[in-house]
């Protein structure tokens, strides 16, 4: 039996998608291991392999077959568009894709203004503004805190993940319109879904009946 491997995103979606894996009875010990200098995890009873990649990583280890199987945010399937299949809401990582500014903001986007959008996501804000909107803006690619644009005048509006708001109304700034819903999602690399057809439809009808359960 071949190794089936998973790429998680670092930090919280990596955490939360072990839990859920352990109540399944699927645990790699290794990866408790705070001190552990590895790269790769293994459990080799199940013929499981682990690594944590940065998010935007994980869409394109998945697509080349590098992992079988991956764990990412909506945002960052969205904004990579590689080949892979999104099989399953996994629930958790709940945000929101949005536009966001300060109040005036409001009036340019109701009347169609040229405007400029400052955002880490330039292909969701693209297809959100020339596709849905029909809207054509300047569209600024920013890696730092997006906040600052519109408050700076770099920006008439930002696309942003929205959590809690609370940054945004230190700011001054409010959510103008949402963009779409945002979770973690579980992706699976094509070829692998047909080569490892059983044993990866058994995992997500296992994770859909747990989080029916846990609903």
């Amino acid at each position: 039996m071949r190794y089936l491997t998973f790429a998680l995103t670092k930090g919280r979606l990596a955490s939360k998608t072990l839990e859920m894996l352990e109540k399944l009875g699927i645990t790699c010990d290794e990866m408790k291991d705070k001190n552990s200098r590895k790269l790769i995890f293994v459990n080799e009873e199940l013929k499981l392999k682990f690594f944590l990649a940065k998010g935007p990583d994980v869409p394109t280890y998945v697509e080349y077959g590098a992992a079988d199987i991956g764990v990412v945010g909506k945002d960052t399937i969205v904004e990579e568009g590689r080949k892979v299949h999104e099989v399953l809401d996994l629930g958790f990582g709940k945000c929101r894709m949005c536009v966001c500014g300060q109040e005036d903001a409001a009036e340019l986007l109701k009347h169609h203004e040229l405007i400029r959008v400052a955002t880490k996501y330039p292909n969701i804000a693209k297809d959100y503004f020339y596709n849905k909107k029909h809207q054509t803006v300047e569209i600024i690619k920013m890696n730092g805190s997006i906040e600052l644009a519109p408050i700076v005048g770099l920006s008439e509006v930002i696309v942003d993940i929205v959590e809690t708001g609370s940054t945004l109304k230190e700011n001054g700034l409010v959510v103008l319109e949402e963009v779409c819903p945002l979770s973690a999602r579980m992706i699976v690399n094509p070829v692998s879904m047909r080569m490892e057809n059983d044993r990866i439809k058994e995992l997500i009808m296992n994770l859909r009946n747990l989080l029916q359960e846990e609903a």
